[in-house]
């Protein structure tokens, strides 16, 4: 009987010593982020916090899907919109919330498209276009078509393009079409254009022609824990800004 005794506790003890496995953490980030984030989720550090596991997709149905009760334990938007309106229904821990990235807005097309002018309020899109269409994020609920739309009706160009545009899921899809030759433009991040060689920069929106492009990150509401703050704490670090900023973004510390 001591025997037996013994010998589980030998086995509970050699148990106890097991190192613990990663956690798991689950990043929801708009589209726009991907290439970046996943060189970051690559990094030694990111490894030691856990295994990342990433849905990208357009920041309204990130969005949409953690206020239906998605398990995400860190949203990065494209737009203060959608965090704003997270926190709007308890949603996001204030504490945990702040500016991760910036971007910009450019207008691209294939890279073998002879096209090229100056985005202003003289541009004739529509005679760039011709019989054709620009690729636009939906710009009724996507950050980056809405961002295109605003500039789009400052530069007094909305209605050249208001019957002419493909409306695509989220910023990438659209991407994906002028890279692929199907539409001779396309309103993207300046990070999408430098991570797609297949597409050129015609033109950037101006600055004020839009509300700033700002990437804020926070933990959704009971996800705020040490292993989700680590993550947080990684991606402010320079380190990971100096990966965001070699994807084409702005740093939130360069402002």
């Amino acid at each position: 009987m001591l025997g037996h005794r013994l010998l589980c506790l030998l086995l509970v003890s050699g148990a106890m010593a097991v190192p613990a496995s990663a956690t798991d953490v689950l990043l929801f980030a708009a589209a726009s982020l991907k290439p970046a984030l996943e060189e970051i989720s690559a990094l030694p550090e990111a490894k030691a916090i856990g295994e990342i596991n990433a849905s990208y997709a357009a920041s309204s149905a990130l969005a949409r899907q953690i206020e239906a009760g998605a398990p995400a334990d860190i949203f990065i938007s494209a737009d203060q919109e959608w965090m704003d309106w997270l926190a709007e229904r308890g949603k996001i821990v204030a504490a945990t919330r702040f500016e991760l990235v910036r971007n910009e807005l450019v207008l691209v097309a294939p890279q073998a498209s002879r096209l090229q002018f100056t985005l202003d309020d003289k541009t004739d899109l529509r005679a760039a276009l011709g019989d054709s269409r620009i690729a636009l994020a939906e710009p009724g609920s996507v950050p980056a078509g809405k961002y295109a739309k605003a500039a789009l009706e400052k530069l007094g160009l909305w209605t050249h393009v208001q019957d002419k545009y493909v409306a695509a899921e989220n910023v990438r899809a659209a991407l994906a079409l002028a890279a692929r030759g199907e539409v001779p433009l396309a309103a993207v991040y300046r990070s999408d254009a430098v991570s797609e060689t297949s597409v050129r920069v015609i033109s950037t929106f101006p600055a004020d022609s839009h509300p700033p492009i700002v990437y804020p990150a926070a933990a959704p509401a009971g996800h705020d824990n040490a292993t989700t703050r680590q993550l947080l704490q990684l991606l402010r670090s320079d380190q990971a800004q100096a990966i965001l900023l070699r994807w084409g973004f702005r740093t939130a510390k360069a402002d």
